[in-house]
C-alpha cells in the first residue's frame, strides 16, 4: 500500500476512519479456498503473541476444524479490497444457568500495518451480532494481560473483565 493510500485511509484526525474505507472493508465466513490465507494470518497471531507458530499436523487439523465433516470452530475474515488483513475465530459453549449458549471468541487478530482504520471494531461487532443472532445469552473472551491495546479497545466497547473467575488449564 502506498503511503499516500494509507494516509487516505486513516484519516485526518487519530481514530476517524473515512467512510470511503468502511465500503472497501469486506467480513465474510472463511472458505476451504481461503486456507493459505487463514493459515498464514494464524502464523501473523503468533508472531504478535510472540508463540511458535502452528505445526504442520496443528494447521492440518485447523483446515479439518474448520471445514470437516464435524466442524468444530466458525471463522471470519475481514478483506479490505479484497485483501485478508484480519480473522476471528468463534465457537459455542452453553450456559446452564441462562440457558443458553454462549458464543466465545477465541481468536480476534488485525494485521499491525491495517490497525487503527476501524476493522478490529467492524470484525468484532460482527461478532457481537453473530452472538445475537444465535440467540446467546453472552459474548465472552480472554485477553493478555499485557495486551493493553486490546484492553483498551475491550473497555470502550464497555465490556466487564471477570475478576472474580481464574482461567485454569490442564494441557493435553
Amino acid at each position: 500500500m502506498t503511503q499516500r493510500r494509507d494516509n487516505a485511509l486513516r484519516g485526518k484526525k487519530r481514530g476517524e476512519v473515512p467512510s470511503t474505507a468502511f465500503r472497501q472493508i469486506t467480513i465474510r465466513k472463511v472458505r476451504r479456498s481461503d486456507g493459505k490465507n487463514f493459515l498464514s494470518l494464524i502464523d501473523a497471531l503468533a508472531d504478535f503473541e510472540k508463540l511458535r507458530r502452528p505445526s504442520r499436523a496443528a494447521r492440518q487439523r485447523l483446515i479439518g476444524d474448520a471445514f470437516g465433516a464435524r466442524r468444530r470452530f466458525d471463522a471470519y475474515l475481514a478483506l479490505l479490497r479484497g485483501r485478508p488483513v484480519g480473522y476471528a475465530i468463534v465457537f459455542e459453549t452453553y450456559s446452564s444457568f441462562l440457558a443458553r449458549p454462549t458464543l466465545y471468541l477465541e481468536d480476534i487478530f488485525i494485521l499491525p500495518e491495517f490497525r487503527k482504520l476501524g476493522i478490529g471494531r467492524l470484525v468484532f461487532d460482527y461478532c457481537l451480532a453473530e452472538a445475537r443472532r444465535r440467540k446467546c445469552g453472552r459474548f465472552e473472551w480472554v485477553v493478555l494481560d499485557w495486551n493493553k491495546n486490546a484492553i483498551r479497545f475491550y473497555e470502550r466497547r464497555h465490556a466487564t473483565p471477570m475478576k472474580e473467575w481464574l482461567l485454569y488449564r490442564i494441557v493435553l
